[in-house]
């Protein structure tokens, strides 16, 4: 199929996005990587009269060290995460970047596109969510910054309006000894994940949790924070059995989705064995 006619604008400032954006307001959609977009308008489960295409803000692009943090701007290629640069100093970064899809996707998908989309399965989503990263973004009225605990509010469904551009988000680098990993099972490697986390963690001297942080994707309509399982880890040892307790503690509260792909009983028992795996990957990491 093809999608429905709209208007091409292709503005080259953020200024002049923002303005084409409150000038058609729901009718128009930002498009950045086109990989999830794409499809969808191609299969007209979307339609919009006008697509914004991003690919020409060059401010969009950087990634740079900040005011003690990682900046990553919302046109940044995921593909960029993969490589050398500084964003380096947010490892989960590094090690989501690899699950997203295939590395064709990955070439012209966005960080920000990726966020913004908010596919509750998707792993950018959870990773900013994980380290409470901040979200930057453009608006009529002037810039704000969203806290990501405030960012997600459904199935693929944020706090922007219409007329809102995300410009960058805002990672904390983490000092000390820390370790961090990824962890997901999918149906095939690149499949959306049936479920998965982004864990973090920094240790003492004397080896005990000092900073925890979980988040899962693919358990319910937005990445989540299982607070109750950090909190239990925070100075504990962390050995087998803490983390067994802290996983089950992760999914205890949680309502996953019961599909044809898998049921809430399968995520949900799954879902605190990769709990389980990240928290000891990252752990390990961080003791060495």
């Amino acid at each position: 199929m093809k999608p429905a006619p709209f208007e091409y604008h292709a503005p080259e400032t953020v200024a002049d996005v923002v303005d084409v954006l409150a000038a058609h307001g729901d009718d128009a959609k930002p498009l950045a990587g086109g990989q999830s977009l794409v499809p969808m308008l191609s299969l007209r489960l979307a339609r919009f009269e006008h697509l914004v295409d991003l690919n020409r803000v060059t401010e969009l692009t950087s990634v740079e060290r900040r005011d003690g943090g990682v900046v990553v701007g919302a046109m940044t290629r995921q593909a960029v995460l993969e490589r050398p640069g500084p964003a380096d100093d947010v490892p989960l970064l590094g090690q989501a970047a690899p699950l997203i899809g295939h590395f064709q996707i990955r070439n012209r998908g966005t960080v920000g596109g990726s966020v913004a989309h908010a596919d509750p399965a998707s792993e950018l989503p959870a990773v900013t969510l994980a380290l409470d990263a901040e979200l930057h973004v453009a608006a009529p009225a002037g810039p704000r910054v969203v806290p990501a605990a405030e960012f997600f509010v459904g199935n693929w469904t944020t706090v922007l309006d219409a007329d809102e551009l995300l410009t960058a988000i805002a990672f904390p680098v983490w000092e000390g000894r820390c370790g961090s990993a990824v962890e997901e099972v999918a149906r095939r490697h690149g499949d959306f994940a049936l479920t998965g986390t982004a864990c973090a963690v920094s240790v003492d001297t004397a080896d005990r949790i000092e900073r925890c942080a979980v988040a899962l994707f693919g358990m319910d309509s937005t990445p989540v924070r299982a607070q109750a399982a950090e909190a239990a880890l925070i100075g504990r040892a962390g050995d087998e059995v803490e983390l067994v307790e802290a996983a089950q503690l992760a999914v205890r509260d949680l309502d996953p989705p019961d599909d044809v792909h898998a049921s809430a009983r399968y995520r949900r028992s799954v879902g605190a064995h990769v709990v389980q795996r990240g928290l000891t990957r990252a752990l390990a990491e961080a003791r060495r």
